[in-house]
């Protein structure tokens, strides 16, 4: 089995992504009624549903380095509060890393998932356990890297990822939430999963299984 795969022709990774985020509005908002707006499904999905129209737009679907950097650049122009600024880095700093690479392997997924973790924590001031998407987020990335230090091969690496992803975001139900509008709550926020973790958890799933079925 093949371990790279052509970005060129890869640009429907990011279609599965709109199509998760789009199949979960409900799921998403109804978390998000629990400690915070209950809006959290309804703008991500307002921000996938445009970039979906920019990308379809296009005579052939883009690369998939090119359709991340579009899906990041209407997050950041299309939601509002926090979500669109911590998701639009993030995708925007997976397609910098592809950027100039015909292939992607599994060495530099790695690059790219930590450099967008990277952005994400640089426009956010959250931490792990503060109960929010980077409760998700860093564990993924810790579990990837290490099974690729142990000799993993590209798919059982991102098998590693989304199992921490999970883990994670499953994390979340029991933590206090320490930033956000859900802080206000105090130990009210505790008992039910953050929206957040819980978007960026079927993000990362979709992105793992997307890219597995390319390999």
């Amino acid at each position: 089995m093949s371990q790279t795969i052509e970005l060129a022709s890869a640009g429907q990774v990011v279609l599965d992504l709109i199509e998760t985020i789009n199949d979960n509005r409900a799921y998403l908002s109804e978390i998000d009624g629990a400690i915070g707006d209950g809006d959290h499904g309804i703008n991500m999905s307002k921000g996938f549903s445009q970039c979906r129209e920019r990308l379809l737009e296009s005579p052939s679907l883009p690369g998939l380095g090119e359709s991340l950097d579009t899906l990041g650049m209407t997050l950041l122009e299309g939601i509002g509060g926090s979500m669109g600024p911590l998701y639009g880095s993030f995708f925007i700093g997976l397609a910098e890393t592809f950027a100039g690479h015909r292939q992607l392997d599994a060495a530099l997924f790695g690059r790219a998932l930590a450099r967008a973790i990277d952005e994400v924590e640089s426009v956010g001031s959250a931490k792990v356990g503060d109960k929010t998407l980077i409760d998700t987020l860093v564990p993924a990335r810790d579990a990837y890297l290490a099974a690729l230090s142990g000799g993993a091969d590209f798919s059982a690496a991102l098998s590693a990822m989304n199992a921490a992803a999970e883990r994670g975001w499953q994390s979340t139900k029991d933590l206090q939430a320490r930033v956000g509008r859900a802080s206000r709550l105090g130990e009210r926020s505790i008992g039910v999963l953050d929206a957040g973790a819980t978007s960026c958890f079927l993000l990362l799933k979709t992105l793992a299984t997307s890219l597995q079925k390319r390999l």
